[in-house]
Protein backbone atom coordinates (compact mmCIF):
# COMPACT_ATOMS: atom_id res chain seq x y z
CA UNK A 1 0.00 0.00 0.00
CA UNK A 2 3.00 2.27 1.01
CA UNK A 3 4.32 1.43 -2.83
CA UNK A 4 1.00 2.40 -4.26
CA UNK A 5 0.71 5.96 -2.64
CA UNK A 6 4.19 7.14 -3.06
CA UNK A 7 4.12 6.09 -6.46
CA UNK A 8 0.98 7.54 -7.32
CA UNK A 9 1.91 10.86 -5.55
CA UNK A 10 5.29 10.89 -7.53
CA UNK A 11 3.23 10.71 -10.89
CA UNK A 12 1.69 13.72 -10.06
CA UNK A 13 4.68 15.69 -9.91
CA UNK A 14 6.18 14.65 -12.93
CA UNK A 15 2.99 14.85 -14.34
CA UNK A 16 2.54 18.61 -13.79
CA UNK A 17 6.71 18.52 -14.52
CA UNK A 18 5.65 17.93 -18.44
CA UNK A 19 7.02 14.21 -18.05
CA UNK A 20 3.24 12.29 -18.76
CA UNK A 21 1.61 13.10 -21.34
CA UNK A 22 -2.52 12.57 -21.41
CA UNK A 23 -5.06 11.73 -19.07
CA UNK A 24 -3.57 10.32 -15.62
CA UNK A 25 -5.97 8.48 -12.74
CA UNK A 26 -4.45 8.27 -9.54
CA UNK A 27 -5.39 5.30 -6.77
CA UNK A 28 -4.64 7.33 -3.90
CA UNK A 29 -7.23 6.44 -1.12
CA UNK A 30 -7.88 2.74 -2.96
CA UNK A 31 -4.66 0.91 -1.76
CA UNK A 32 -6.10 -1.44 0.53
CA UNK A 33 -8.74 -3.10 -2.01
CA UNK A 34 -5.68 -3.47 -5.09
CA UNK A 35 -3.43 -5.09 -1.62
CA UNK A 36 -6.38 -7.02 -0.01
CA UNK A 37 -7.03 -8.46 -3.21
CA UNK A 38 -3.88 -9.06 -5.94
CA UNK A 39 -1.87 -10.06 -2.66
CA UNK A 40 -3.40 -13.36 -2.11
CA UNK A 41 -3.11 -14.23 -5.80
CA UNK A 42 -0.49 -17.01 -7.78
CA UNK A 43 1.78 -15.87 -10.28
CA UNK A 44 -0.38 -17.41 -12.57
CA UNK A 45 -3.70 -15.91 -11.83
CA UNK A 46 -4.93 -12.98 -13.81
CA UNK A 47 -5.65 -9.58 -13.03
CA UNK A 48 -7.54 -6.83 -15.47
CA UNK A 49 -7.67 -3.06 -14.63
CA UNK A 50 -9.54 -0.48 -15.69
CA UNK A 51 -7.98 3.31 -16.67
CA UNK A 52 -6.70 4.08 -12.80
CA UNK A 53 -4.50 0.66 -13.54
CA UNK A 54 -1.07 1.94 -11.87
CA UNK A 55 -1.44 0.21 -8.49
CA UNK A 56 -2.85 -2.86 -9.92
CA UNK A 57 0.35 -3.42 -11.78
CA UNK A 58 2.80 -3.10 -8.67
CA UNK A 59 0.42 -4.92 -6.71
CA UNK A 60 0.97 -7.93 -9.42
CA UNK A 61 4.92 -8.17 -9.37
CA UNK A 62 5.06 -5.39 -12.50
CA UNK A 63 8.61 -3.71 -11.41
CA UNK A 64 8.22 -0.17 -9.92
CA UNK A 65 10.53 0.61 -12.94
CA UNK A 66 8.90 -0.95 -15.80
CA UNK A 67 5.42 1.39 -14.76
CA UNK A 68 6.58 4.40 -14.28
CA UNK A 69 9.05 4.13 -17.77
CA UNK A 70 5.65 3.13 -19.57
CA UNK A 71 4.16 6.28 -17.91
CA UNK A 72 7.05 8.59 -19.24
CA UNK A 73 6.25 7.17 -23.09
CA UNK A 74 9.80 5.28 -22.68
CA UNK A 75 11.08 1.91 -24.79
CA UNK A 76 12.09 0.22 -21.28
CA UNK A 77 7.96 0.56 -19.99
CA UNK A 78 6.16 -2.62 -19.70
CA UNK A 79 4.33 -2.33 -22.88
CA UNK A 80 7.22 -0.32 -24.60
CA UNK A 81 6.10 3.04 -24.16
CA UNK A 82 2.81 2.34 -26.43
CA UNK A 83 -0.07 1.95 -24.16
CA UNK A 84 0.73 5.21 -21.34
CA UNK A 85 -1.09 5.40 -18.09
CA UNK A 86 -4.19 3.71 -18.69
CA UNK A 87 -3.05 1.01 -21.12
CA UNK A 88 -0.72 -1.10 -18.46
CA UNK A 89 -0.06 -4.83 -19.69
CA UNK A 90 2.36 -7.30 -19.17
CA UNK A 91 2.23 -10.89 -20.16
CA UNK A 92 4.99 -12.45 -17.45
CA UNK A 93 2.98 -11.30 -14.99
CA UNK A 94 -0.74 -11.95 -16.33
CA UNK A 95 -1.90 -8.59 -16.12
CA UNK A 96 -4.41 -8.68 -18.81
CA UNK A 97 -4.20 -4.63 -19.56
CA UNK A 98 -5.29 -2.15 -18.17
CA UNK A 99 -8.77 -0.35 -20.42
CA UNK A 100 -9.46 3.12 -20.90
CA UNK A 101 -13.28 2.26 -21.52
CA UNK A 102 -15.81 0.94 -18.14
CA UNK A 103 -16.67 -2.05 -19.01
CA UNK A 104 -14.13 -2.85 -22.00
CA UNK A 105 -12.02 -5.41 -19.51
CA UNK A 106 -14.75 -7.65 -18.01
CA UNK A 107 -15.56 -9.19 -21.09
CA UNK A 108 -11.59 -9.92 -20.92
CA UNK A 109 -11.63 -11.24 -17.99
CA UNK A 110 -14.53 -13.28 -18.59
CA UNK A 111 -12.60 -14.85 -21.53
CA UNK A 112 -9.66 -15.53 -19.36
CA UNK A 113 -11.79 -17.58 -16.84
CA UNK A 114 -12.75 -19.57 -19.63
CA UNK A 115 -9.63 -20.14 -20.83
CA UNK A 116 -8.79 -21.57 -16.79
CA UNK A 117 -11.89 -23.77 -17.32
CA UNK A 118 -11.53 -24.79 -20.37
CA UNK A 119 -7.72 -25.94 -19.91
CA UNK A 120 -8.97 -27.64 -16.78
CA UNK A 121 -11.74 -29.72 -17.94
CA UNK A 122 -11.45 -30.00 -21.54
CA UNK A 123 -7.69 -30.46 -22.16
CA UNK A 124 -7.21 -32.23 -18.93
CA UNK A 125 -4.69 -29.74 -16.93
CA UNK A 126 -5.28 -31.40 -13.76
CA UNK A 127 -3.01 -28.50 -12.12
CA UNK A 128 -4.81 -25.55 -13.53
CA UNK A 129 -6.78 -23.94 -10.99
CA UNK A 130 -5.53 -20.41 -12.07
CA UNK A 131 -8.27 -16.76 -11.35
CA UNK A 132 -8.73 -13.98 -12.57
CA UNK A 133 -9.78 -10.91 -11.02
CA UNK A 134 -11.53 -8.17 -12.78
CA UNK A 135 -12.02 -4.80 -11.52
CA UNK A 136 -13.83 -1.85 -12.30
CA UNK A 137 -15.58 1.06 -11.01
CA UNK A 138 -19.00 1.90 -9.99
CA UNK A 139 -19.66 3.57 -13.20
CA UNK A 140 -19.74 0.57 -14.98
CA UNK A 141 -22.31 -1.50 -13.25
CA UNK A 142 -24.99 0.29 -15.32
CA UNK A 143 -23.54 -0.79 -17.97
CA UNK A 144 -24.04 -3.90 -20.34
CA UNK A 145 -21.14 -6.02 -20.33
CA UNK A 146 -21.29 -5.89 -16.67
CA UNK A 147 -24.66 -7.32 -16.80
CA UNK A 148 -23.57 -9.91 -19.53
CA UNK A 149 -20.34 -11.06 -18.43
CA UNK A 150 -22.15 -11.58 -15.08
CA UNK A 151 -24.75 -14.03 -16.23
CA UNK A 152 -22.32 -15.97 -18.48
CA UNK A 153 -19.52 -16.21 -15.57
CA UNK A 154 -22.09 -17.83 -13.85
CA UNK A 155 -23.46 -20.19 -15.88
CA UNK A 156 -20.47 -21.66 -17.02
CA UNK A 157 -18.83 -21.62 -12.81
CA UNK A 158 -15.96 -19.51 -14.28
CA UNK A 159 -12.72 -18.91 -12.03
CA UNK A 160 -13.74 -15.57 -11.38
CA UNK A 161 -14.15 -12.59 -8.85
CA UNK A 162 -15.81 -9.46 -10.24
CA UNK A 163 -14.31 -6.51 -7.70
CA UNK A 164 -16.28 -3.07 -7.74
CA UNK A 165 -13.90 -0.51 -6.61
CA UNK A 166 -16.84 2.15 -5.60
CA UNK A 167 -15.15 5.03 -4.70
CA UNK A 168 -18.83 6.98 -5.14
CA UNK A 169 -18.24 9.03 -8.08
CA UNK A 170 -18.18 8.49 -11.84
CA UNK A 171 -16.10 11.00 -12.76
CA UNK A 172 -18.36 13.54 -11.19
CA UNK A 173 -21.46 11.52 -11.31
CA UNK A 174 -22.87 10.43 -7.99
CA UNK A 175 -23.28 6.50 -7.59
CA UNK A 176 -26.27 8.03 -5.81
CA UNK A 177 -28.19 9.40 -8.45
CA UNK A 178 -27.01 7.49 -11.17
CA UNK A 179 -28.42 3.60 -10.60
CA UNK A 180 -32.08 2.60 -9.28
CA UNK A 181 -30.26 0.42 -6.42
CA UNK A 182 -26.95 1.64 -5.15
CA UNK A 183 -26.10 -1.51 -3.35
CA UNK A 184 -23.73 -2.88 -6.09
CA UNK A 185 -23.06 -6.48 -4.50
CA UNK A 186 -27.07 -7.79 -4.61
CA UNK A 187 -27.23 -7.76 -8.49
CA UNK A 188 -24.55 -10.88 -7.84
CA UNK A 189 -27.37 -13.20 -6.17
CA UNK A 190 -29.36 -11.93 -8.89
CA UNK A 191 -27.47 -13.92 -11.44
CA UNK A 192 -26.93 -16.96 -8.87
CA UNK A 193 -23.01 -15.88 -7.37
CA UNK A 194 -22.98 -15.02 -4.32
CA UNK A 195 -22.86 -10.72 -3.43
CA UNK A 196 -20.79 -9.24 -0.87
CA UNK A 197 -20.28 -5.71 0.51
CA UNK A 198 -16.77 -4.60 2.15
CA UNK A 199 -15.26 -1.89 3.90
CA UNK A 200 -13.06 -0.68 1.09
CA UNK A 201 -10.83 1.60 3.32
CA UNK A 202 -9.82 -1.51 6.15
CA UNK A 203 -6.99 -3.64 4.05
CA UNK A 204 -7.82 -6.86 6.86
CA UNK A 205 -11.67 -6.87 5.99
CA UNK A 206 -11.19 -6.62 2.17
CA UNK A 207 -8.45 -9.43 2.31
CA UNK A 208 -10.82 -11.49 4.38
CA UNK A 209 -13.74 -11.55 1.91
CA UNK A 210 -10.98 -11.50 -0.60
CA UNK A 211 -9.48 -14.70 0.14
CA UNK A 212 -13.19 -16.60 0.12
CA UNK A 213 -13.79 -15.26 -2.91
CA UNK A 214 -10.63 -16.39 -4.57
CA UNK A 215 -10.72 -19.93 -2.94
CA UNK A 216 -14.04 -20.45 -3.70
CA UNK A 217 -12.95 -19.89 -7.79
CA UNK A 218 -10.26 -21.94 -7.06
CA UNK A 219 -12.29 -25.01 -6.23
CA UNK A 220 -14.40 -24.39 -9.26
CA UNK A 221 -17.66 -23.40 -7.37
CA UNK A 222 -18.03 -20.19 -9.72
CA UNK A 223 -17.70 -16.84 -9.58
CA UNK A 224 -18.56 -13.98 -6.94
CA UNK A 225 -19.08 -10.25 -6.59
CA UNK A 226 -16.95 -8.20 -4.48
CA UNK A 227 -18.09 -4.46 -3.66
CA UNK A 228 -15.45 -2.69 -2.45
CA UNK A 229 -17.08 0.83 -0.81
CA UNK A 230 -14.10 3.21 -0.82
CA UNK A 231 -13.16 6.78 -2.15
CA UNK A 232 -10.62 8.01 -4.04
CA UNK A 233 -8.42 11.12 -2.74
CA UNK A 234 -7.90 12.99 -5.78
CA UNK A 235 -9.57 13.82 -8.38
CA UNK A 236 -10.80 11.78 -10.93
CA UNK A 237 -7.62 12.85 -13.00
CA UNK A 238 -4.41 15.00 -12.72
CA UNK A 239 -7.23 17.51 -15.36
CA UNK A 240 -9.80 17.35 -12.99
CA UNK A 241 -9.93 20.06 -10.46
CA UNK A 242 -12.33 17.86 -8.19
CA UNK A 243 -14.63 20.93 -7.23
CA UNK A 244 -17.63 18.44 -7.53
CA UNK A 245 -17.50 16.73 -4.53
CA UNK A 246 -18.31 18.06 -0.57
CA UNK A 247 -15.15 19.21 0.97
CA UNK A 248 -16.64 17.23 4.14
CA UNK A 249 -17.21 14.52 2.54
CA UNK A 250 -13.70 13.94 1.29
CA UNK A 251 -12.50 14.93 4.87
CA UNK A 252 -14.45 12.18 6.41
CA UNK A 253 -12.74 9.52 4.33
CA UNK A 254 -9.36 11.28 4.25
CA UNK A 255 -9.62 10.82 8.39
CA UNK A 256 -10.33 6.89 7.13
CA UNK A 257 -7.16 6.52 5.17
CA UNK A 258 -6.59 2.94 4.99
CA UNK A 259 -2.71 3.32 5.35
CA UNK A 260 -2.85 5.70 8.25
CA UNK A 261 -5.55 2.81 9.81
CA UNK A 262 -3.32 -0.17 9.14
CA UNK A 263 -0.17 1.23 10.54
CA UNK A 264 -2.58 2.42 14.05
CA UNK A 265 -3.56 -1.06 14.05
CA UNK A 266 0.21 -2.92 13.63
CA UNK A 267 1.58 -0.49 16.26
CA UNK A 268 -1.44 -1.09 18.72
CA UNK A 269 -1.19 -4.78 17.74
CA UNK A 270 2.73 -5.35 19.01
CA UNK A 271 3.11 -6.22 15.22
CA UNK A 272 5.73 -3.59 14.02
CA UNK A 273 7.23 -0.80 15.54
CA UNK A 274 7.32 3.20 14.63
CA UNK A 275 10.94 2.62 13.64
CA UNK A 276 10.49 -0.51 11.25
CA UNK A 277 7.49 1.41 9.65
CA UNK A 278 9.20 4.20 8.89
CA UNK A 279 12.10 1.98 7.66
CA UNK A 280 9.57 0.66 5.41
CA UNK A 281 8.44 4.01 3.87
CA UNK A 282 12.25 5.08 3.23
CA UNK A 283 12.99 1.95 1.01
CA UNK A 284 10.00 2.92 -0.99
CA UNK A 285 10.85 6.22 -1.33
CA UNK A 286 14.03 4.93 -2.75
CA UNK A 287 12.28 2.59 -5.40
CA UNK A 288 9.85 5.07 -6.69
CA UNK A 289 13.01 7.60 -7.00
CA UNK A 290 15.03 4.65 -8.81
CA UNK A 291 12.17 4.23 -10.80
CA UNK A 292 11.78 8.09 -12.09
CA UNK A 293 15.54 8.39 -12.79
CA UNK A 294 15.35 4.76 -14.76
CA UNK A 295 12.42 5.81 -16.35
CA UNK A 296 13.84 9.85 -16.97
CA UNK A 297 17.38 7.85 -18.58
CA UNK A 298 15.55 5.53 -20.57
CA UNK A 299 15.61 5.94 -24.52
CA UNK A 300 12.44 6.64 -26.29
CA UNK A 301 10.65 4.30 -28.66
CA UNK A 302 12.57 3.85 -31.94
CA UNK A 303 10.36 5.67 -34.91
CA UNK A 304 10.49 1.90 -36.82
CA UNK A 305 7.54 0.88 -33.30
CA UNK A 306 5.41 3.41 -34.44
CA UNK A 307 3.17 0.98 -36.03
CA UNK A 308 3.65 -2.45 -34.88
CA UNK A 309 0.60 -3.84 -32.43
CA UNK A 310 -1.60 -2.09 -34.12
CA UNK A 311 -2.06 -4.51 -37.13
CA UNK A 312 -2.42 -8.65 -36.40
CA UNK A 313 0.86 -8.86 -37.91
CA UNK A 314 2.98 -7.74 -34.91
CA UNK A 315 5.56 -5.71 -37.39
CA UNK A 316 2.91 -3.73 -38.97
CA UNK A 317 1.01 -3.69 -41.97
CA UNK A 318 2.52 -0.01 -42.52
CA UNK A 319 5.55 -1.52 -42.11
CA UNK A 320 7.90 -3.07 -45.42
CA UNK A 321 10.07 -5.97 -45.37
CA UNK A 322 13.20 -3.34 -45.90
CA UNK A 323 11.62 -1.70 -42.31
CA UNK A 324 10.74 1.55 -44.15
CA UNK A 325 7.15 2.68 -43.80
CA UNK A 326 5.40 1.99 -46.48
CA UNK A 327 4.15 5.21 -46.55
CA UNK A 328 7.07 6.12 -47.93
CA UNK A 329 7.25 4.14 -51.42
CA UNK A 330 5.59 5.84 -54.13
CA UNK A 331 3.66 2.70 -54.81
CA UNK A 332 2.42 2.05 -51.51
CA UNK A 333 -0.97 2.31 -52.99
CA UNK A 334 -0.06 -0.68 -55.53
CA UNK A 335 -1.10 -4.06 -54.78
CA UNK A 336 -2.69 -3.70 -51.44
CA UNK A 337 -5.91 -4.52 -51.53
CA UNK A 338 -5.51 -8.43 -51.24
CA UNK A 339 -3.71 -7.77 -48.19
Amino acid sequence: MILGRSFEDMCAQMYYRGKMFGFVHLYNGQEAVSTGFIKLLKKEDSVVSTYRDHVHALSKGVPARAVMSELFGKATGCCRGQGGSMHMFSKEHNLLGGFAFIGEGIPVATGAAFTSKYRREVLKEADCDHVTLAFFGDGTCNNGQFFECLNMAALWKLPIVFVVENNLWAIGMSHLRATSDPQIYKKGPAFGMPGFHVDGMDVLKVREVAKEAIERARRGEGPTLVECETYRFRGHSLADPDELRDPAEKARYAARDPITALKKYLIESSLASEAELKAIEKKIDEVVEDAVEFADESAPPPRSQLLENVFADPKGFGIGPDGRYRCEDPKFTEGTAHV
